[in-house]
C-alpha cells in the first residue's frame, strides 16, 4: 500500500516536522457521529501523531479506539479487525497515486458502519524531503466521488473552507 522510499519521505516528515496532527481539531464531530451511528469502534486510518484519537478518548470513554498510521513507529501495524466508524483526514491526498485504489479497498474492507474522510483538494503548504508538495494528488471532489463511488455510497458531503472536501460514505 505504500513504497519503501515514500515511506522513507513520510517518516522523516515525521521525524522533523509538526506532521499528522490536524484531525485533532475534528475530535467532537467524529465522537459526535460515532454516538449518530451507534459505533462502538473507531480507526483513525492515517492516524499520525494520534492527536484525534487522544480527544476522542476523552470525549468518549466507551469508545474502543485504533489507530494505523504505516510511516509511525508503533502505530504501522496494518490493521485487520474491522471498525464501526472508520476516520481517513488529511490521509487520501498524501497517498501515492498508483496507490489510490489499493488503499481505498483496504478501507472498505475495515468499515462496517460509516467512513468519515476529509481530504483536501488543494496543494499542501509543506514539502517533502525530497522538495515535491506533500499532497501527491491534488483534485477536485467530483475526481474523489469516482475514486471512492466504487466502494462507498455517499451519505453528506460538504466543503469545511475552501479546499477541504469532507464527507460521510456507507460501505457498499
Amino acid at each position: 500500500m505504500i513504497t519503501e522510499a515514500y515511506l522513507e519521505q513520510q517518516r522523516l516528515m515525521h521525524e522533523q516536522h509538526t506532521y499528522g496532527n490536524s484531525g485533532k481539531k475534528w475530535a467532537s464531530t467524529v465522537v459526535k457521529l460515532a454516538r449518530e451511528i451507534r459505533a462502538a469502534s473507531v480507526l483513525d486510518y492515517g492516524c499520525g501523531t494520534g492527536a484525534l484519537i487522544a480527544r476522542v478518548k476523552v470525549q468518549a470513554l466507551e469508545l474502543d479506539v485504533r489507530e494505523f498510521d504505516p510511516a509511525v513507529i508503533g502505530k504501522d501495524d496494518i490493521p485487520v479487525d474491522p471498525a464501526d466508524l472508520v476516520t481517513c483526514i488529511d490521509v487520501l491526498e498524501h497517498i501515492e497515486p498508483e496507490k489510490l485504489e489499493e488503499v481505498i479497498a483496504h478501507i472498505r474492507s475495515l468499515t462496517k458502519k460509516m467512513l468519515f474522510a476529509v481530504i483536501a483538494t488543494r496543494p499542501a503548504g509543506k514539502k517533502l524531503p525530497d522538495g515535491r508538495n506533500a499532497h501527491l494528488i491534488i483534485e477536485n471532489r467530483f475526481w474523489w466521488m469516482a475514486r471512492l463511488g466504487k466502494h462507498f455510497a455517499f451519505t453528506r458531503e460538504w466543503e469545511q473552507r475552501p479546499g477541504e472536501w469532507c464527507v460521510h460514505l456507507h460501505p457498499k
